[in-house]
Formats: C-alpha cells, structure tokens, sequence
C-alpha cells in the first residue's frame, strides 16, 4: 500500500465464521477484499503462497475488484490461517464488500490528484527559478544570488518530493522488503540522489542543482499512476453494477398470507416471493402463479419479453412487466444466474490482468540493470579515476536519470491519447489504456446481433392484408401498449385514433369488444393465427369476428452501413462470426443480408463465453461487438470489446470501447486506427531505444551532468511525443486513412 492510499477501514475484528460458506462439495469458501494489490506481482505472490497451504484448492484475486475468492478443503477455522498468511504477505484484508471498495478507490483517486496538484505547482515554481540561474550563468550572475535561488528551489522541492513521492517511495520499500525491485525503485532511488545531490550542492554554493528534474519527474509520473487508477475504478464498476441489479428489496409472502418486504439476502430456498408488474425480479425462482411477460434480454438476449406461465423458471435481473407473479425461490445471492455471470466477468477480467503481470517480468528485469550499470559506474570512476567520490556519485546520478524509462513509458500513452482524442471526435470513446494495443492484434470479430448488427427498434415489415381498415384498427389497439411490437405498429400509423378499453392479456396480447365481437391482437396461437411452420420473426396476428386471422410481421432493422462495414473488416483480412440469443430463424436471414457466413444462435450467455474460449484455443485474437447485460461476459472474456452507445450500462462499463450513434462503421475505423497506432508505437520504442544507446554509454563515461542528463531525458520524451502527434490528423477515426 503506498502512503498516498487510505486504509480500508477494518473497524473491529470480525466474526470469520460468519463469512466462511459451505459450498455443495463439501468445501469451505471465503471471499475478502484485499488492501494494497497494485500489480500482477501482488497477485502471483498472494496466490502462490496461499495455494501452497494444506487443502487450499482456490485462491484467485482478481486485480480490478480486489476480490479473493479462498477454496479449501477442511474445518471452518482453517480461513483462520489463510487470513493470517495473507497478513503476514504485508496485505490486510476485510469480507468482500463493493460499497466499502468503492469508498476506498475514491479516496486513493483524490489523494493522487493532490499529490499531482502539488507537484505539478511546484514544477512550475521551480521552473521558473532555474530559467532564472539559467540566464545567469550566461549573464554573469554571482553566487550569492544564484545561491539563495537555489535554496528557494530546495525549499519549494524537498517538501514537494516528500508528499508528492510518497506513492512512489512506498512502493518501492515494499517491494524491497519482499525480496525484489519493481520499476518505483531506481525512480525513487533517482529522485532521492537527486535532491540530496542537489542541497549538498546548494550548501557547499555549487554551481548546479537538479531540484527542477525531481519535481518535473514527479509529476508526469503521478498524472500516469492517477489515469491508471480511474481506468481500474471504470472497469471494476462492471461487475459492481450486475450486483447492483440484484439489490433491491423483494416481497416475501408469510405463511398467514401477509406480505413483507426484506432485503435479498433475506431469502432463503423455498420462500414464496411476490413480483409486482414492472418489478425486477430479484432471485430465481419457479413461477407457482400468474403469467405475464418477462424482459429476458439482460440475461438470455432474446430480444422480445417471453410469455411465462407456471411451472416456468425466472431469474434475478430480469423485469416482470405486465401481471403479478408468484415464485418459488430456487436460487439466492451467489448461487442465481446473474451471480454466476459476475463471476465469468471477474474470471475474465483475471485474464486481462497477465498483461501487468508481464509488465511487471520487464520491470523486475529492467530496474535491477539500471542500478546495477549506476553502482558500477560509480566504482568505476572511484576506484580507476583520481574523481573525488562527490563527483563520482554525480556520474551515477546522471546515468539513473537518463536511463529513467519516461520516453519508453510513453512510447505507448502518447499514441492512445492522440489516438483517443481523435477517435473521440470521431464518436468513439475509449475506455481501457490497452484496447488499442489488443485492437491492432485481432483477426476475428464477433457480433452480437439485436442492438449491435441491428438498431434494436422493430418495425412493421409486412401485413397479410391491403385494407388500410386493419391497420388502422390494429395501429389503434396498442396506442397504449407498452410492448416492442406493439409500439412498432403504432408508429407505423401515428394518426390512427386510440381505442377505449382495450384490455391487455398478460402473455398473449390485446383484447378489445367491439360492435361484432371481440378483437384480438397478440400471439399466433390466441389469435388462432396459421400453424404452418416457424415465425420467420417477430409478428403479431390480428383476429376480428368472422374474418381469417391477419398477419404483421415486423424486423429490426439493420444498422444502415452494418453490411458495407463487414465487407470491410473482411477486407481487412478480419473472420466475421455472428452470435446471438434469438432463434435462428430470425438470425440467419440478417447474417445472410450481411454478408456473414459464420452464424450461432440460440446462445446464451456461457455459451458465447466458450465460443469465444474456444476461438481463443484455436489461437484467435477476437474483438467482441455486444449491447446487452448477456453479453457483459463476452465482452470480458474477449481479448478486447466494443460496444454501441444505446447498450445497456453494465455492457458499456464491461466494454474497453464505445461508439455512438446509429453507423457501425466506427468498429471498422477503430480497428484501422489501432493498427497505425501500433506501427508508432513500435517507432516510438525503437526511438526509446535508440536514444538509451547513445546517451548510457556517454553518461557512464562521464560526459553528462545531471543536468543535461535531466534534458537528454526530456527531449528523448519530446520525441516520442512528437512522433506520436503524426496520428492526430484527421477528424473521424481515418475512413480508410489508418488501415494504410
């Protein structure tokens, strides 16, 4: 935990028993929220040790939730000991608990924004007294000025570089203490040396201070560390807003026929629930009364509600919409079906987290270099050269400083900020700091189909009859109707009057009495609607005393560029693949539209999980294009993904990127501009390390102060940034430009 994070607050010791659950197999299982995982090597060091106890068969700490999740095989008390493992590693931890979670990162956030407030104040302050000595010493300035100027400067610094660098300085004791270096310890190590080189230089009246390059190092590095922290605090929000869809209060039915309404976890198996129309359903169940109709596509993607009758199974998440329900509780808490897509999330997101992992390998690789080449410079120069040990150590100095990796650490986040911004401009939000970087790697893209390859808006394609009578009669029938379909055929005629006492049959449609009889509009067998064969799509049939029953078919509508855009991203050399939870009779004939060969439906969530596990075995890098709460999982579990605007929220905070409006062909600019913008990054390490090349060996052989090493380090970043900046033209995300 570095000294710029608040502690979770633990407040007095809890009861583990009370937290410690006993799972169907017989074993023990925990889940606790850690304090202070910072990296991947937080999360290998935890688990290793922890899996190296007697009976443990699980310990998986997710990077983005902080969530560890303990199996094990044996008594209760045994969580006793991981918990003490876990502490005597360095880390506290309390029961999970989202809120609490939450409340932390918010105060990690605003400590780090202080931090970097601080700093960058004082880079500027300082900066403006070395432009100052600068001048100086080309205009004939004495020491005693330049002197006190620079202990202004040390007065402004070394206060700053105390609170300023306190999550750098408390990273790298940590990982000190454990044994191993981490890319905090030579900046740390640079920093200190810096500032105590530069007041030994101000005592003795020295012409040279490096006050300035300390703060400025500072700063930059504080603006990464607080961006990092917001894009971890957005994609934990995923999975915090699928709990959320189960926290509300359900109504639980007594046994004397009362009713009380109790929180979720209230509820155990086999209580009685009551589910009011336009309530979302809180726990799984098996309906005992009532039918109504279900919104389902948060969890099955089908993309029309579902009739449901008793004896039909429901699940926590969805919507009753227009009759009350009876339920049998046959699943709580971790144990629904939304419970179980959190956890393909988390699972997921656990895989996103080897790429820090292998960050941190390079790290650990990296630093010990840089301070073995600084340590052996110094000796170099003390035991082979007649240099005082003063100047010696400025030698060691000037090569920690200009072997700082600022221009390697933004070799990549000066192309995704160009590259954000103009993406941004072109309607496209990106959320994760390496989309782009696994965007440029794909060569499969996976569509969902309702809302993402379509609008998501039905609309009225056929009727069985010319007379505009029935339309007129049927447009009238559901100006009421809050249904999809329904809404669809009123707009198809907006001037057809209302009906008066039009009576909604939950499950099967609209009834209305008129002069002949009774009027029926819904569902092909209620309104006694031909039996021969499946529905091509959604329809509703129109039933009038006396007369045959009348078809309206209706289809959501394409995305007006969806097929121009799979042609391109075929063009690209991209596998299109199509899958959605509606039936295949409604999928097929949109993905053959499309240009699509490659068609699944009938999916549920899981089921896109494993085909997208299965793409990945088969050494696919694939992209996920999805709208729905179904879809959330996949979007995790791809290697990247994308949303539209309209999706619904959980699926835009589990997407690493969103585009708004109703073109698709955003996807495809995305996916070209990620490949340009993987070209500069490449140029930009290779620029990196062109520049490590010329400048270590000049430093170790004592050609740099501190000071031109602080400016060799900036231009090597000015660099990088300026040949970043050849991807900012352009308005929209480059239309064919960024594909070149």
């Amino acid at each position: 935990m570095t000294a710029a994070e608040p502690a979770l607050d633990n407040g007095p010791a809890f009861d583990l028993a009370h937290y410690v659950r006993t799972e169907s197999d017989g074993e023990r299982a925990l889940d606790l929220m850690v304090e202070g995982v910072h990296c991947g090597g937080c999360i290998a060091k935890i688990e290793g040790s922890l899996r190296k106890l007697p009976g443990v068969t699980e310990a998986r700490l997710n990077f983005t939730t902080r969530r560890l999740r303990l199996r094990w095989r044996g008594e209760q008390e045994q969580g006793s000991a991981l918990l003490e493992r876990l502490q005597g590693l360095g880390y506290r931890a309390i029961p999970y608990d989202p809120t609490q979670l939450g409340a932390a990162d918010r105060g990690e956030a605003k400590a780090l924004l202080k931090a970097m407030a601080v700093a960058g104040f004082a880079a500027g302050n300082i900066m403006l007294l070395s432009v100052s000595v600068w001048a100086g010493h080309a205009q004939g300035m004495d020491e005693t000025t330049r002197t006190f100027l620079h202990w202004v400067s040390a007065l402004i610094a070394l206060p700053t570089l105390v609170y300023a660098g306190r999550p750098f300085f408390a990273s790298a004791l940590g990982a000190l203490k454990a044994g191993h270096t981490n890319m905090d310890v030579p900046i740390s190590l640079a920093v200190i040396l810096t500032a105590g080189m530069s007041l030994f230089e101000t005592i003795r009246s020295g012409p040279h201070v490096y006050f300035d390059s300390a703060v400025m190092l500072l700063f930059f590095l504080l603006i990464g560390r607080y961006l990092d922290r917001r894009a971890r605090s957005r994609a934990r929000s995923a999975a915090e807003r699928l709990i959320a869809l189960a926290g509300s209060a359900v109504t639980r039915l007594t046994a004397d026929g009362g009713r009380e309404v109790v929180p979720p976890e209230s509820i155990r198996l086999g209580d009685r629930v009551l589910v009011a129309p336009g309530e979302r359903i809180g726990v799984d169940g098996r309906i005992l009364e009532g039918r109504s109709e279900v919104d389902g596509s948060l969890i099955t993607g089908e993309s029309l509600p579902q009739p449901v009758g008793p004896g039909e199974r429901v699940y926590a998440g969805t919507l009753n919409q227009s009759a009350a329900l009876h339920l049998e509780v046959t699943a709580v808490g971790d144990e629904t079906l939304l419970a179980e897509i959190v956890r393909l999330m988390e699972v997921a997101e656990q895989r996103k987290a080897r790429y820090v992992e292998v960050a941190e390998r390079i790290a650990r690789l990296y630093a010990p270099a840089v301070h073995a080449l600084a340590a052996a410079t110094f000796l170099g120069w003390v035991l082979l050269s007649s240099l005082a040990w003063q100047e010696a150590l400025l030698i060691a100095v000037a090569v920690l400083i200009i072997t700082c990796p600022c221009a390697l650490g933004l070799a990549v986040p000066a192309v995704q900020v160009l590259a954000s911004g103009r993406l941004m401009r072109g309607g496209v939000l990106l959320k994760s700091a390496s989309a782009l970087e696994r965007l440029a790697r794909v060569d499969a893209v996976v569509f969902d189909k309702t809302g993402t390859l379509t609008l998501g808006r039905p609309e009225l394609i056929s009727r069985a009859s010319d007379d505009p009578a029935d339309l007129r009669l049927a447009a009238g029938l559901t100006a009421t109707s809050r249904h999809p379909l329904a809404r669809a055929l009123c707009q198809a005629l907006p001037e057809a009057p209302a009906m008066a006492d039009v009576r909604e049959v939950p499950g099967r449609g609209l009834a209305w009495e008129g002069p002949d009889g009774e009027v029926r509009l819904g569902s092909r067998d209620w309104c006694g609607g031909s039996a021969d064969g499946e529905a091509s799509g959604p329809e509703l049939w129109l039933a009038k005393p006396g007369a045959a029953p009348l078809r309206f078919g209706f289809a959501d509508t394409p995305r007006p560029d969806a097929a121009e855009t799979v042609a391109r991203l075929e063009a690209m050399g991209l596998e299109i693949t199509m899958l959605s939870g509606d039936r295949a009779a409604v999928a097929e004939p949109l993905a053959a539209a499309l240009g699509i060969e490659s068609v699944l439906a009938d999916c549920r969530p899981e089921d896109k999980v494993a085909v997208l596990e299965r793409m990945a075995e088969q050494g696919h890098r694939v992209v996920m294009v999805g709208d729905g709460l179904n879809d959330a999982p996949a979007l995790a579990a791809a290697l990247v993904s994308v949303s539209p605007a309209s999706a619904a929220d959980i699926s835009q905070s589990a997407a690493d990127a969103v585009f708004q409006g109703d073109a698709l062909m955003p996807v495809a600019e995305l996916l070209a501009l990620a490949r340009r913008a993987e070209r500069l990054v490449r140029q930009n390490f290779g620029l990196s390390f062109a520049y490590n090349v010329i400048t270590v060996p000049l430093a170790v052989a004592g050609f740099v102060t501190p000071l031109i090493a602080a400016v060799s380090m900036s231009a090597s970043s000015l660099l990088v940034v300026g040949n970043a900046l050849r991807l900012g033209g352009g308005g929209r995300g480059g239309r064919g430009g960024p594909a070149r």
